[in-house]
């Protein structure tokens, strides 16, 4: 059975007794004979409603019954405000409700409510309207932002397989306004693009974006502190705006999303399911023509549009756009290699020679490599080249810097005005090395025994180094220094001889397919 409807006057007891006499709710509760619940229960809606001890002048006792028994019954009168336009101006900036009600007796002066009854009339239309409506949002302060469960299908021209493809949206949260594309992932690299074409849509920055915890968004899901991608972060950061993952298994926390996301799921991705897509620029062609639509259409019951409360509410509130967009970038982390590069993918990128051994930052974008040491960068490259190496000369030791202007064409023209060998060994020296420099090294040294010892010696060693399949310069410089270039007759000895015939030796013949019956 219900409560009991306590009097009025007894309620008016309870007030006096709490804000004036300062009893405690024991106390009160004795002197007015009802429970100590009831009491506590009383004190509560007159905080939640801003009353305290002496009441308003201008409460009458049935507008005073409607704020504790809000089941009372409300009668309409004359001129009564649009609620559903009170609700969407206090999104605004500085719009209150003592605001609205003083500009709403200044344009009806018939208007009898009083200020307390505005505030009731006004609750009780919120409490009818659906939650997501309900939630406060306030012009250009939220982004939320979530993909749809549901994927859409494209055709490979070529082999007829079919690639899924994912749909990005994100809603604003005072007008609704709504954007969706279809991207390939929800890694985060697409996640920071389809965040960035969001922005420019929209043609403003709200002040919070609100993500579900996906990985690409952050890196440790938590109610009370969750950690933020770095990327997602820095990708704010230049934006002027921050990020608020909503709460795991809060999906209170991003209704606004969800209500986008199955707006999008029915209005757009359902209209597109019998149509067939062969590439991601066309589905997002169909994608952009539908969200016109939806934009465009009204709200049920209403005359205004989610374009309309965008242009109202949102647009005016957002902050403009940076000068230049956000470039992708990705950070890690990279051990510099004995020969000062480090490795990025496929390429190797050369750092200050100092730092051999040590570990530093790369921050890795679109058209270049960066290599910062304690955040201070100590090299810069192209991310793209035609050799597999990018060497800046200054990050070279010195000896290394003073032979910068070999190549590799010039050693083969040294090698061959010295002679045929010479010429071979040099292209030996060059080839399959794990560094240029290493084949530059034992090049220079061939230079050098060839100033050594002249250019005749030096080519008969390294025929003599071909002969033996070693034509490294350790072995030339061996046969120099123990004058081996010129024996001749050893390096006949060392041609290979005819093997001696034996019975034990099995000739060609032996694994002949034909043996003799």
């Amino acid at each position: 059975m219900p409560a009991k409807r306590v009097a009025m006057q007894i309620i008016k007891e309870v007030l006096r007794l709490k804000f004036d006499a300062s009893l405690s709710h024991r106390q009160i509760a004795a002197a007015c004979g009802i429970s100590k619940g009831a009491v506590a229960k009383f004190v509560a809606l007159a905080d939640a409603n801003g009353l305290s001890w002496p009441l308003p002048e201008t409460l009458s006792e049935c507008e005073l019954e409607q704020l504790f028994y809000p089941s009372a019954p409300i009668t309409k009168t004359d001129h009564d405000p649009d609620w559903f336009e009170v609700h969407h101006e206090l999104k605004k900036k500085g719009v209150t409700r003592q605001l609205l009600w003083s500009e709403h007796v200044a344009k009806y002066p018939d208007y009898a409510r009083s200020y307390t009854t505005f505030s009731i009339h006004y609750r009780k239309w919120k409490q009818r309207q659906r939650r997501s409506l309900r939630q406060e949002h306030k012009a250009g302060e939220k982004l939320f932002i979530d993909h749809c469960g549901p994927t859409m299908n494209i055709i490979d021209r070529g082999t007829g397989e079919l690639r899924s493809a994912q749909i990005f949206v994100a809603v604003l949260g005072a007008s609704s306004y709504t954007y969706a594309e279809a991207t390939w992932t929800q890694s985060l690299p697409d996640w920071i693009a389809s965040n960035q074409r969001a922005l420019q849509y929209f043609g403003g920055v709200p002040a919070l974006l609100v993500p579900d915890n996906l990985k690409s968004a952050t890196h440790k899901a938590c109610r009370y502190d969750p950690v933020v991608n770095p990327t997602y972060t820095r990708f704010a950061a230049h934006y002027g705006t921050a990020v608020l993952p909503t709460r795991p298994y809060k999906p209170q926390d991003k209704a606004k999303a969800e209500a986008g996301v199955l707006l999008v799921e029915r209005w757009i991705l359902a209209v597109l399911r019998h149509e067939q897509f062969f590439s991601l620029a066309q589905l997002n062609q169909a994608i952009a023509r539908l969200l016109t639509t939806l934009n465009d259409r009204t709200f049920q019951g209403r005359t205004e549009s989610r374009k309309d409360l965008f242009i109202a509410l949102d647009q005016p509130a957002l902050r403009p756009l940076p000068d230049t967009p956000y470039e992708y970038d990705e950070w890690s982390k990279a051990k510099v290699n004995i020969d000062y590069h480090i490795s990025v993918g496929k390429r190797l990128y050369s750092v200050p020679n100092r730092l051999v051994g040590t570990t530093v930052d790369v921050r890795v974008t679109a058209t270049g490599v960066e290599v910062y040491e304690r955040s201070k960068r100590v090299a810069a490259h192209q991310r793209h080249g035609d050799t597999r190496y990018s060497t800046i000369s200054e990050h070279m030791p010195a000896r290394h810097r003073a032979h910068s202007q070999w190549s590799p064409s010039r050693f083969i023209d040294w090698g061959t005005s010295i002679g045929e060998a010479t010429a071979l060994v040099v292209r030996s020296q060059l080839e399959d090395r794990p560094h240029p420099e290493h084949g530059y090294r034992a090049c220079l040294g061939l230079k050098s025994l060839c100033k050594r010892y002249g250019t005749q010696r030096l080519e008969q060693a390294c025929r003599r180094a071909q002969s033996i399949g070693s034509p490294s310069y350790s072995s030339i410089s061996s046969i120099l220094k123990q004058g081996l270039d010129q024996h001749r007759k050893d390096l006949e000895e060392e041609q290979p001889k005819k093997m001696p015939e034996h019975n034990n030796v099995r000739g060609a013949n032996y694994y002949s397919t034909t043996t003799e019956e």
